[in-house]
Parts: structure tokens; C-alpha cells; sequence
């Protein structure tokens, strides 16, 4: 399975970036094998607005069907939802201890966005 992790590096030592839409990257991770690829969300960090939005979609096109980060705002969690993307917040700790902590079922899925949208 694919999931997505918001990360302040390029690898699996990395820590979780909290912030989702501005994350400095995204780590889109094979459960199964560990194979990874980094989204580098650059563009989307000092954006006006629409990084959320943005980020979802890039999370949806690289086929990730869970997205851990630590705060995940309404319109970028919409666009999630509708993807059928399940959303887990309030993650910290390496890349790699958040997927043996989602291996274990630690993590559970959002029902709505828990950060205010940006205006």
C-alpha cells in the first residue's frame, strides 16, 4: 500500500513536517517494501494560497491512499476525502517510525480537517 508522510528531508531518517499544504516535502512510501518517492513541495511552502489544495493532488496523482501529517487544513482535506484518501493527523517522529507506527494500526483517520484554513 501507498502512504503518504509529510517530511522535513528527503529521506526515510527525516522528521514529520506538522504542516501539511507547506510541508517542505512529501514522502509517498510502498508499506510493503519501503520503496519511496519525494514530492518536493517547495512551490506549494510560500504560496499565496491553494498550497492544501495543491499538495492533495499531488499526494491523489502519485496513487497514495493515506496521507499522516500533523495538521491538515479543510480544502486540502476535502480534496483528499473526495480522492477516497484517508487523512491521519497529528503524527511526529521520524518517516520511518511513522510507518512502523501505521504498520501497527496506531494511527486513526480524520473525519474532517483539524487546522483552520488559510485566507
Amino acid at each position: 500500500m501507498k502512504i503518504a508522510i509529510t517530511s522535513t528531508g528527503k529521506d526515510l531518517d527525516a522528521q514529520v513536517d506538522p504542516r501539511f499544504g507547506r510541508a517542505a516535502y512529501i514522502i509517498v512510501v510502498d508499506t510493503d517494501t519501503l520503496d519511496f518517492e519525494v514530492i518536493d513541495n517547495s512551490e506549494n511552502k510560500n504560496a499565496f494560497k491553494g498550497a492544501g489544495i495543491t499538495a492533495a493532488s499531488s499526494v491523489c496523482d502519485k496513487g497514495a491512499q493515506v496521507l499522516i501529517t500533523g495538521f491538515c487544513g479543510p480544502n486540502a482535506f476535502k480534496t483528499l476525502d473526495n480522492a477516497g484518501v484517508k487523512v491521519a493527523n497529528d503524527a511526529s517522529g521520524s518517516i520511518r517510525d511513522t510507518i512502523e507506527d501505521y504498520k501497527a494500526g496506531k494511527f486513526t483517520f480524520a473525519d474532517d480537517a483539524n487546522a483552520e484554513g488559510h485566507w
